[in-house]
């Protein structure tokens, strides 16, 4: 990795986020975002659509942050294992949100344990590539990029415009957060692919397993909050920024048909679902 230059490690990926002393490491605010936040449903939101949007972000989150869990005492560096840890916490904290917030306005009253531990894989929201194994840590850390990427770009647009003020006041406190996700992966994307041979075929291996889960996540959803659609380029000119810094070329792949927000997932969601929800099924009325 002799070539890999300060420049290189240094992207300026967060420079909007820059003047922040908050870091993932020590967690991004200990205040509760929502205190003081209006919880009524506004006039000019539909209950159903606010439901769906906040249950698949939060699928995205739950998914992908038992993912970074399976990566303990696994990954290639203590610092990184804690690293991974911590960002997978940080997607915890956001599933648990928004999962409280769909179970106020769907009319179930459910809450954040019976949306995470008593559904099954059909009933998930997430996209497919939260979902894929781990594989090895390029392409963990490529997954990582790519989907940080594509949610910071979504919950800043929701902290600034959703008409809803709790999803509002979520996606507030998960854009810092979420810059630092960011600012990992890209670090390391930089790191493995302009590294060692070795590393850099990794990456590109990564790439290509990846590629042909990426349009799912702009899939046009009007009364989505956000239309994915609307992402797109600005998810994509990122990528292209940090790949090119890695010395990488953009992935290129056929599309693959289906997709998780209409509940057709992978073989690979139910025995994760399996695993995340073993305690909880097994003693249902369990208390600590």
């Amino acid at each position: 990795m002799s070539d890999v230059t300060d420049d290189h490690l240094n992207l300026s990926l967060a420079l909007e986020h820059g003047d922040s002393d908050a870091r993932w490491a020590f967690g991004t605010g200990f205040e509760d975002p929502l205190h003081g936040v209006d919880t009524a449903v506004p006039d000019t939101v539909d209950p159903a659509e606010l439901a769906a949007h906040c249950l698949a972000l939060g699928d995205d989150a739950l998914v992908e942050a038992q993912r970074l869990a399976q990566w303990c005492t696994l990954a290639p560096e203590l610092e990184e294992e804690v690293a991974l840890a911590n960002i997978g916490l940080d997607l915890l904290g956001q599933a648990r949100m928004l999962y409280a917030r769909a179970g106020q306005v769907d009319g179930t009253g459910r809450s954040e344990d019976r949306y995470a531990y008593f559904r099954d894989a059909a009933d998930f929201r997430n996209v497919r590539l939260a979902e894929l194994p781990n594989g090895d840590f390029a392409f963990s850390i490529t997954r990582l990029l790519v989907l940080s990427c594509w949610r910071l770009a979504v919950f800043q647009r929701l902290a600034a415009a959703a008409q809803d003020p709790v999803l509002k006041a979520i996606a507030g406190k998960g854009v810092n957060e979420l810059a630092y996700h960011r600012q990992f992966a890209a670090d390391w994307t930089v790191r493995l692919g302009d590294g060692t041979e070795e590393s850099h075929r990794r990456m590109r291996a990564a790439l290509t397993a990846v590629a042909p889960y990426l349009a799912e996540l702009f899939e046009s959803r009007p009364g989505f909050g956000v239309d994915p659609a609307d992402v797109r380029e600005e998810t994509l000119a990122v990528l292209r920024q940090v790949l090119d810094a890695a010395g990488l070329e953009p992935p290129e792949a056929e599309t693959l048909p289906g997709g998780g927000r209409t509940g057709d997932h992978t073989e690979h969601l139910a025995p994760l679902l399996a695993e995340l929800q073993s305690v909880a099924r097994a003693h249902p009325e369990a208390t600590w």
